[in-house]
């Protein structure tokens, strides 16, 4: 493997390890702030959108269409999850009914954090994207039935697509039902996912976390309005960029102090996420430019209130790396500039 190949590989671990925490943090934070019914609104509305928007498209390139309804979904769900890195199972059962179950640890809930999710708000989950199955299948028969849920102290997230005999209510179409138990799983009644390769594998990873950030910030903004989006999720971002930039600049080979030092890190996670980025400076100021963002590229209206958002990550990164760092924005496409340009400097 090329060096090159391989700190490409380095920084798409560490936008998908920083985003990944960033995701958690945004609903842990939405919790201890705005309450849980808040929260379970806007996680609803964060798998909600994810279905309406990767769900069909995703039928289609995984090669599920004119499957039955409740083994199609079920195949969706274990291959989609299993390109991002989470653990999952699927067990088929008949036609009619497909089991999927999430084992411990919970990619979402990702270590201690499990402990500060309400159970209603792991529910918004399967709520928002596993009972929308049937609707955009065109079967108003298909629900999903959820036996089992991590929260409650129960080993991992478990439930099957059923097709009744009849169309579902829209209340119907997610169940909770904890006196059935799921198969065991058998490896060789699973799909295969069509690519295998360790570099498909990593940015597979890598864009399945930043998508959850695509479709989050802009769901916030929408629910709690650009001003207290923007500054619920940036506060959100520092935090997480303060606690994981450490971590991040390890995997991807960078430590010290000084501007340039920072600068070189964060054009690196840059990269990772998917952006051209190059920095110039010396150890008291530097600068970094990307030409794009390719985090929200062809997602229409985004408000600024998101970039805002996301900044605080590397506002908090800047800070974590060197507290004598100040990070600011100098140039911004999404207000007619050529460019985005951060300035770092050591006070």
């Amino acid at each position: 493997m090329s060096e090159t190949t391989t700190s490409t590989l380095r920084a798409w671990a560490a936008a998908e390890r920083m985003h990944h925490r960033y995701l958690i943090g945004l609903i842990l934070h939405l919790v201890l702030k705005r309450g849980e019914a808040t929260a379970v609104e806007a996680v609803f509305r964060l798998f909600r959108t994810q279905h309406e928007e990767k769900f069909l498209p995703a039928i289609k390139s995984l090669g599920l269409e004119g499957l039955p309804p409740a083994v199609a979904a079920a195949r969706y769900i274990y291959l989609s999850n299993l390109s991002g890195g989470v653990k999952v199972q699927y067990m088929p059962e008949s036609d009619r009914k497909c089991w999927v179950r999430y084992p411990p640890p919970r990619w979402i809930w990702d270590g201690a954090a499990i402990g500060g999710v309400p159970t209603s708000v792991a529910l918004a989950m399967p709520r928002g994207f596993h009972a929308h199955c049937g609707v955009s299948l065109g079967n108003l028969r298909l629900g999903f039935v959820c036996t089992k849920i991590t929260t409650d102290g129960e080993p991992g997230l478990e439930g099957y697509f059923y097709e009744h005999d009849r169309e579902l209510a829209p209340e119907e179409r997610l169940r909770r039902d904890s006196s059935e138990h799921a198969p065991d799983f058998d490896p060789g009644l699973a799909p295969k996912l069509p690519w295998t390769t360790p570099e498909r594998i990593a940015k597979a990873k890598r864009n399945y976390a930043l998508q959850y950030i695509r479709t989050f910030l802009p769901v916030l903004c929408g629910l709690l309005g650009d001003a207290e989006a923007a500054a619920l999720a940036r506060h959100v971002g520092r935090l997480i960029g303060l606690q994981h930039q450490e971590e991040t600049a390890a995997m991807l080979g960078f430590g010290g102090t000084g501007a340039a030092n920072f600068a070189a890190y964060l054009a690196a996670m840059l990269h990772g996420s998917g952006d051209e980025a190059r920095w110039q400076g010396d150890a008291a100021e530097a600068r970094v430019t990307a030409a794009g963002w390719r985090l929200m590229e062809g997602k229409p209206a985004v408000s600024p209130a998101a970039f805002d958002a996301w900044n605080g990550l590397w506002e908090g990164a800047a800070a974590a790396a060197d507290r004598h760092l100040a990070l600011s924005l100098e140039q911004r496409r999404d207000r007619g500039d050529a460019a985005w340009v951060w300035r770092v400097r050591r006070a």
